[in-house]
């Protein structure tokens, strides 16, 4: 039987969409808002600005503005768990969406991109959480002050991802 490398190529496209899904598990929206906001996303001709949400200017804003607002509202006392099935259904497709978007900006077929993406958010989802607990716990610091430093991270790791 023959060693596998377990290790993900984070250069390869499966690597940037499992990478940007990963990210989507943790903050759902910063991972589209960070593929829109790419330079490397390619010119008016790429693929995903022919997308009705994507193709104008203020769709994208609105995305950017949906992202920021996650970002103070993942602090809200009242904000339900991540992994709660609505909440962890619209990370998923979240990211399916940026993973989608992040592939045909690239030329590869989005339906592989988003599966790639659907797939590390959920790992995302639920490695976000356990972290931020086990960080939270270990620590003694309030949890809105490690949620921020998991803002960071999941914004580092989708910028990463789109990086190329």
């Amino acid at each position: 039987m023959r060693d596998r490398d377990a290790s993900v190529d984070v250069r390869s496209s499966d690597g940037r969409s499992l990478l940007l899904g990963a990210a989507g598990g943790m903050r759902s929206l910063t991972p589209l808002a960070v593929v829109v906001l790419s330079s490397t996303s390619g010119g008016e001709d790429t693929d995903w600005r022919g997308w009705p949400v994507l193709r104008h200017r203020w769709g994208r804003a609105l995305v950017v503005l949906g992202a920021a607002a996650e970002l103070v509202g993942d602090k809200l006392p009242i904000t339900p768990s991540r992994l709660s099935p609505p909440a962890l259904v619209g990370r998923v497709a979240a990211a399916a969406l940026a993973g989608a978007a992040l592939a045909s900006s690239e030329g590869r077929a989005a339906r592989r991109g988003a599966a790639v993406a659907a797939v590390g958010a959920v790992i995302g989802a639920f490695g976000g959480f356990w972290a931020r607990g086990a960080v939270t716990e270990a620590s003694g610091a309030p949890d809105a002050a490690i949620a921020v430093l998991e803002d960071v991270a999941a914004i580092a790791i989708a910028r990463r991802a789109t990086a190329g």
